[in-house]
């Protein structure tokens, strides 16, 4: 460190903290170790006696922990993706639009195994707001060799760690199942339960109708859907291995290939997930009508994105898949799903 007069010091880096006392008010840092001296923070210094400070000074090929954040945020991000201000040398991103969470596991992991350089995200597959903080990145030193940077901007040049996938489907097409709602001798209660969450998701559902437990009336009303351009087709219902439970024998019936029948995840035992005709078709069972956080609450943002679904992947959900039933929920800023 140099020890520098202060009106000398503008565009330098300060090698100390500064402490601020006023009698009675206030007592603590004015600015930290790091901060790197601007032309209006001088008449601060002098009115807290520091006519000389010490600074860093920076080799050649050496980064400051704020230029160092900005050069790494940048380079992990996707276009989905802003930046705030370093603080302290902690670069923030947030999502700038509405859409799905997409983290590369393995190209984060990788910059995390460098030393000296962090990044935190949220899981990946989260669903996100605009303006959702999403991650955040920084070096661990105050200065790091701008070498060490530049092999993170190689990593992620043709792959980003982070980015927003927008919710690219909107037009839902829903069929309730079940002869206690098609006779009337019990309410209909899908809008409740379901359709807020399908709005709340900026979706739309464009027709719901009401069948009953009649395979071929089930596969005729799938087909209408499809043919009134649904993007995403829901059947609730009829799902367990009871006789009477035909809404799978529907689905087949009308001609959808099913992906997965079954999961791993509570509440979602019962879930099918197929395509008709490349449309995406949800079998949702009747936990949906009884509990607040289900499978739906995990695979409808990633089919609103317009991501592919495997067996597999389903699968794979079973590694977070207990839904602890809290009495306050708190989805999706807990455990479930988390895998």
């Amino acid at each position: 460190m140099r020890k520098v007069k202060v009106e000398e010091a503008i565009g330098m880096v300060l090698g100390h903290d500064i402490t601020r006392i006023v009698t009675g008010e206030f007592k603590g840092p004015l600015f930290k170790k790091g901060h790197i001296v601007q032309a209006q923070d001088i008449p601060l210094l002098l009115d807290t006696g520091n006519d000389f400070i010490y600074v860093l000074e920076l080799t050649e090929g050496e980064l400051h922990e704020d230029e160092a954040g900005i050069r790494l945020a940048q380079a992990i991000a996707g276009p989905g993706i802003e930046l705030t201000p370093p603080e302290e040398g902690k670069v923030s991103l947030r999502a700038k639009r509405k859409g799905l969470l997409r983290i590369d596991i393995a190209l984060l992991e990788k910059i995390n195994s460098m030393g000296d350089i962090i990044i935190s995200t949220l899981h990946n597959n989260t669903p996100c707001k605009e303006g959702t903080t999403i991650a955040a990145t920084r070096v661990i030193p105050l200065t790091i060799a701008e070498e060490r940077i530049k092999e993170v901007e190689a990593s992620c040049r043709d792959t980003k760690v982070a980015d927003i996938l927008p919710f690219q489907l909107s037009k839902v097409g829903v069929a309730v199942t079940g002869n206690e709602v098609f006779y009337g001798r019990i309410r209909d209660s899908f809008d409740e339960m379901v359709g807020g969450k399908i709005r709340g998701y900026g979706a739309t559902i464009l027709e719901k109708v009401i069948v009953p437990d009649d395979s071929a009336q089930i596969a005729r009303s799938l087909l209408k859907l499809r043919d009134m351009e649904a993007e995403i087709i829901i059947t609730t219902g009829g799902l367990s291995i009871d006789p009477g439970d035909v809404t799978k024998r529907g689905i087949e019936e009308a001609g959808a290939k099913i992906i997965s029948y079954g999961s791993p995840v509570l509440p979602g035992a019962m879930f099918l997930y197929a395509l008709l005709d490349g449309i995406p078709l949800l079998g949702l069972p009747a936990c949906v009508f009884y509990y607040q956080t289900t499978i739906f609450d995990l695979i409808f943002p990633r089919v609103l994105a317009g991501d592919k679904i495997t067996h597999k992947e389903i699968i794979r959900m079973g590694h977070g898949g207990l839904c602890l039933g809290c009495e306050a929920c708190r989805f999706p800023v807990c455990p479930f799903g988390k895998g």
